[in-house]
Parts: structure tokens; C-alpha cells; sequence
């Protein structure tokens, strides 16, 4: 019985697992491997969602070897949230899809600025005292990607981003 509904969820066959379309929504996929949780706290998303989030992790990928894919029914994607999401996976994709087709499909660009997107990993930063501004990035290198803070000065790997969302 479980297999049967499975099936029918996920269009099982002997070999091979496909995802079902969704109607309205985004697909966020090429999300650098071992990432798509992050993008899911980046968007907010819980386990107490209206629409259907499906999740893929380690995915094989001809251009990534590994990939992670994230589609979320019912919801477009604002700016702010593309920019986070580059922050953690500059090769993603961003798909909108409208009555099942993609309407827009674009992918994530780095911005050469980062404002509000992230707080500073340096707990002494005025951007994380109770002053009025708003933290502020510059991307000193893409790859592998560093940013440095416009207050402090401090330097951001890679690593450290995921823990200041």
C-alpha cells in the first residue's frame, strides 16, 4: 500500500524516482550539494508549510557531480531571497513556473554589495549592537567566495556564512 501511494506521489518505477511538476511555484535548482536545508531556513520554510516543498539531496549532476534541488508550490521568490540563496550556491538556478511551464528561469548572481542579507560573524561588530545600521558585505573573492565586512572589517569564509542567516 505505502509503495502504491509513493508511486503514484512520486511516479516510482523500477529504476528510476521522478519527482512529480508543480503547477504555480519555484524551483530552485544546481544548490550546491549539502545545501538545500540552508536555503530552506534562508526562505523561511518549515515543516509547517501550506503548499508541498520537495526536497532532493546529492543529486547526480553532469555540471556538479552532486547537486541539491528545492521546489516550493505556491510561491514566487523575492529578490532578496535570490540574493541570499547566491550567497550558498552561486551555480542555482531560480525557475518560476506558472499553470506547469516555466515561465522565467534565471540564475543567481553574486552581488558586488551585500546589505541585510546576513549579520557579521564578528559578535563585537556594531552591525550587531542594538545601533540603527544595517549590515553591510563586500565580495572580496567569488570563489572561494570571502566577504568583508564595511563596519569591522572582518572576513567571512564560506563556512562561517550558513550560521548567519
Amino acid at each position: 500500500m505505502v509503495y502504491g501511494i509513493l508511486k503514484g506521489l512520486f511516479n516510482l518505477s523500477e529504476t528510476t524516482l521522478r519527482v512529480s511538476k508543480i503547477k504555480d511555484g519555484t524551483v530552485i535548482d544546481h544548490i550546491t550539494a549539502g545545501h538545500a536545508l540552508d536555503v530552506l531556513k534562508i526562505l523561511g520554510i518549515t515543516g509547517h508549510v501550506s503548499g508541498v516543498v520537495t526536497v532532493g539531496m546529492n543529486v547526480p549532476s553532469k555540471t556538479l557531480g552532486l547537486k541539491d534541488m528545492v521546489k516550493i508550490e505556491g510561491r514566487e521568490l523575492k529578490s532578496k531571497e535570490v540574493d541570499k540563496i547566491a550567497l550558498l550556491a552561486p551555480h542555482a538556478s531560480i525557475n518560476i513556473i506558472r499553470n506547469y511551464k516555466v515561465v522565467d528561469k534565471q540564475r543567481v548572481r553574486l552581488p558586488h554589495i551585500i546589505r541585510e542579507a546576513i549579520k557579521c560573524a564578528n559578535p563585537a561588530c556594531i552591525s550587531n549592537s542594538k545601533e540603527p545600521v544595517k549590515s553591510t558585505f563586500y565580495v572580496d573573492s567569488k570563489e572561494p567566495l570571502r566577504l568583508r565586512c564595511h563596519y569591522c572589517g572582518y572576513i567571512m569564509e564560506k563556512q562561517d556564512i550558513p550560521k548567519q542567516f
